[in-house]
């Protein structure tokens, strides 16, 4: 293939690197929930473990 041909390509397809990031992201964001949620509640019922 030539210079030209090569440039004109264009990926489609996304990355298992993409959605294992993107994952992460979300199981991070749920965990951070779950600790605000567990904070709020030991602040609101003054429950320690």
């Amino acid at each position: 293939m030539s210079d030209k041909e090569l440039k004109e390509i264009i990926g489609g397809a996304i990355s298992a690197t993409f959605i294992t990031a993107v994952v992460r992201g979300i199981n991070s964001l749920l965990d951070l929930g779950r600790s605000l949620g567990t904070a709020i509640r030991r602040i609101t019922t003054g429950q320690k473990c």
